[in-house]
């Protein structure tokens, strides 16, 4: 079957801010696919540009797509990246040509009436991954909260999704009320994480409390995770928390001594995205999941850099860093073959759309980080309920 048509519209994402929707139809088959954004944003990532021209854009686009097989993901691809001609899709925009990718995996998939994680993984594709719930908020997804900009739980004795989101969902509930009987006042961030004038100490203590109630509630283990979002700390030349400045081999050491205090099961972005010489003396020091946001921007040759230097363990996907699905899945098999665990994210701009659990299981990600509330947060995690169901698939092995 062919594309028969490419269309665009301005939407909004969980911000209120405009982004762009891409229809694709073959025959009576119309499949639809939206783009996030993110707030902190690795400076390697592809570029967005205004929504403003997509008719423009849409001209150029369904002009070059038209006609081809909505079964070549590749050609389609590669066609997205000619027609741009840069590298880092500053002509049609990384947000344009990610939401036309998606929308062509997902019509293909309408058409063969599989769901699209079985399209893309296969018939094996059969693990869900492991929710990875944002429960305190900072950073630039919070300004005036934490310095950290995530504080994540793991709830890695969960026997299925559902209770999974469910333990996640109650230690969420449990900060919010503790912050407020403590006399703290509360508000929610981008992702729907608590943000609070408060220390990344006072954090630390908050949600370690909160961890250990609700594991004799539920008789389940949970982890504690953290994201530095390290780049919009350093300074050029120290990482600047609201108490302290550390210079990088002070800043390995602050995370491996949180690493052991806390148990950490997972730290993301603990240190700027040039520094793959410390992303690989730290993965030597720790051990848990260190994982590469804003240094690998979901970008194959960045990725084969972490891999030959072993910097990190751990790949963060999020398809609008690269704009293809199909350097998006090169990304995943270098880093696969490498050793590397993956984890699939949202943004913190995020749209209604749930495709990210599908990619979740169709890369055997071992968790998917999606936060815990909110509509935009909530269709992903429901979709991935519906999943559990509809393959009878069974978790990950952590």
């Amino acid at each position: 079957m062919i594309i028969e048509d490419v269309r665009y519209r301005i939407v909004f994402d969980s911000r209120g801010k405009e982004t762009i929707e891409c229809e694709v139809e073959a025959e009576d088959f119309i499949a639809i696919a939206s783009a996030p954004s993110g707030a902190s944003t690795g400076s390697k990532e592809v570029l967005a540009v205004e929504t403003r021209r997509y008719k423009e854009i849409e001209e150029k686009i369904s002009k070059a797509l038209i006609g081809m097989s909505v079964f070549d993901q590749e050609g389609v691809d590669e066609t997205l990246r000619e027609i741009d001609g840069t590298e880092n899709f500053s002509n049609i925009g990384g947000n344009f040509a990610v939401s036309a990718s998606i929308a062509v995996a997902k019509c293909a998939s309408l058409i063969l009436e599989q769901p699209l994680c079985i399209y893309l993984g296969g018939a094996f594709a059969r693990e869900i991954p492991f929710p990875l719930g944002n429960v305190i908020g900072g950073g630039k997804h919070a300004e005036g909260s934490t310095s950290i900009q995530e504080f994540l739980v793991i709830p890695v004795g969960a026997k299925s999704f559902f209770e999974a989101q469910k333990i996640n969902s109650e230690v969420h509930k449990e900060v919010g009320n503790l912050l407020r009987k403590r006399g703290i006042f509360t508000a929610k961030g981008d992702e729907g994480a608590w943000a609070a004038q408060i220390s990344d100490d006072f954090a630390f203590e908050i949600l370690s409390e909160v961890v250990d109630r609700v594991e004799k509630n539920f008789g389940t283990k949970i982890r504690i995770g953290i994201d530095f979002a390290a780049s919009e700390l350093w300074n050029g030349e120290k990482y600047v928390y609201g108490d302290k400045k550390l210079n990088s081999d002070e800043q390995i050491n602050f995370v491996a001594e949180l690493v052991e205090k806390f148990d950490l099961f997972y730290v993301e972005d603990p240190l700027h995205e040039e520094d793959f010489e410390g992303f690989s003396k730290l993965t030597k020091e720790v051990d848990c999941m260190i994982c590469g946001d804003d240094i690998f921007v979901t970008n194959w040759k960045r990725v084969e850099k972490a891999v030959r230097m072993k910097s990190g363990n751990t790949l963060l996907v999020k398809p609008n860093q690269i704009g293809t699905l199909t350097e998006t899945t090169k990304a995943v098999k270098i880093a696969k073959r490498g050793g590397y665990e993956i984890v699939v994210s949202h943004r913190s701009g995020e749209t209604e759309d749930n495709y990210l659990p599908h990619l979740a299981i169709a890369f055997n990600a071992k968790l998917i980080k999606t936060g815990v509330v909110g509509g935009e947060r909530i269709a992903k995690l429901n979709e991935m309920i519906r999943i559990e169901e509809l393959l009878r698939a069974k978790m990950v092995r952590i």
